[in-house]
């Protein structure tokens, strides 16, 4: 199925302050160079928030993340779970068409949405409140047929109790979610046959079921109001994603404070001049002439020293380097680096400008570790992968 992006977009998009607080805790979670690892938890939020995904907002996430564009429109457009248009302001109705449900009335559910929503799905509702639309099997077989309304599963459904659900949440009531005819799981709709005298405390509803009419919010959109999940900083005493850490905890890498930062400070409409010479924000941060705003280093971060070329004795083979392809070496020496007695001599600071700076290769060389292994190299040394690329002319990608 294709998927495209809404043809009418909002101008902006911006985390709400505690919907920014849990993005950068969901951040600190990865190791420095593979932040992008939060792209999808950090896009549900955005999509818990607004309701969908917008343009500006996947490039709002992808900018946190420094990722290109491209990567988290890829992720995007990949996963159904994230809407790409508009939909209903209190409810968007996921109705399971595939056989379980199909067999057991999965079309009439269908009908009713036509009827009291829109023809089509993804049509908003003439109120705005609700849209619907048709997915694949979402696992409640037994309980057919069903649909997903929000964070749960309604089941057992029929014409007259999905037109009543739909009522009462136009009412702004909170219809209780799971079974329609009082199953508590998924037992026979007759009744228990067997376990019928289990000992323990029971509770009126199964499970999820229980938690969300405890609840209450089973419709809610997480929006950052929530008692919220509990941040790394939050449990060791750190007064904030970029505060002073409590004992015990490990503290932020330079890079991770950096993006966090970058993403905490106030983001200018693009091309917004930023005084009388019409330079923009974006552009007054770059760090030297002629490099564009979205490719700065960190504050924390500083490029090693280069050369102009190789010595006179020739470029290292690079690609000896576990993590080191043809296309790597070549970036290497365009940022003048040919030899493993550069690479070996890398401080932790520069390790870090380096990292940043491997356009599509982000964090590689921390993760591969590229100084110790270019100081055994340049030593006159073997690794084991520089002994096996000798050997077969296999070299990492």
């Amino acid at each position: 199925m294709l998927r495209r992006l809404h043809h009418e977009q909002p101008e902006s998009f911006e985390f709400t302050p505690a919907n920014l607080e849990w993005a950068q805790g969901q951040v600190t979670k990865y190791p420095v160079g593979r932040q992008a690892s939060a792209i999808i938890p950090l896009l549900w939020r955005a999509q818990e928030q607004e309701g969908w995904l917008s343009r500006p907002a996947i490039e709002y996430v992808a900018d946190m993340l420094d990722m290109p564009y491209i990567r988290a429109l890829e992720v995007a457009t990949f996963y159904f779970m994230f809407q790409l248009q508009p939909v209903g302001s209190v409810a968007h109705i996921q109705i399971c068409g595939t056989t379980s449900c199909m067999i057991c009335g999965a079309e009439d559910l269908m009908k009713v949405c036509k009827e009291k929503i829109a023809p089509h799905p993804f049509e908003l509702s003439q109120d705005g409140k609700f849209s619907w639309e048709e997915v694949e099997c979402l696992g409640a077989c037994a309980n057919a047929p069903m649909a997903q309304i929000g964070k749960d599963y309604y089941e057992d459904l029929s014409e007259e109790s999905l037109a009543k659900l739909i009522d009462e949440m136009a009412a702004g009531k909170t219809p209780r979610p799971g079974s329609q005819i009082g199953r508590f799981a998924s037992e026979p709709a007759s009744g228990l046959s067997s376990l019928t005298d289990v000992p323990g405390e029971k509770t009126p509803f199964n499970g999820s079921v229980q938690r969300a009419v405890e609840i209450g919010d089973t419709l809610k959109r997480i929006d950052g109001t929530e008692v919220p999940l509990r941040m790394p900083w939050q449990m060791s005493g750190q007064a904030g994603p970029i505060g002073v850490m409590g004992a015990g905890q490990r503290p932020m890498s330079a890079v991770q404070q950096a993006a966090a930062q970058k993403a905490a400070a106030p983001k200018p409409a693009k091309g917004k001049p930023a005084d009388k010479t019409g330079v923009t924000v974006q552009e007054a941060q770059a760090v030297s002439k002629g490099v564009p705003a979205s490719k700065a280093e960190p504050a924390a971060a500083s490029r090693p020293k280069a050369l102009k070329a190789a010595r006179k004795g020739g470029a290292d083979d690079l690609k000896m380097i576990k993590g080191v392809g043809p296309k790597l070496e070549k970036l290497l020496n365009s940022l003048g680096f040919f030899h493993f007695d550069q690479v070996a001599a890398w401080t932790a600071a520069e390790l870090a400008w380096v990292d940043e700076n491997l356009e599509g290769f982000k964090g590689r060389a921390s993760r591969d570790d590229w100084v110790a292994q270019a100081k055994l190299l340049a030593g006159g040394g073997e690794t084991a992968f520089s002994a096996k690329a000798k050997k077969d002319g296999i070299y990492d990608a």
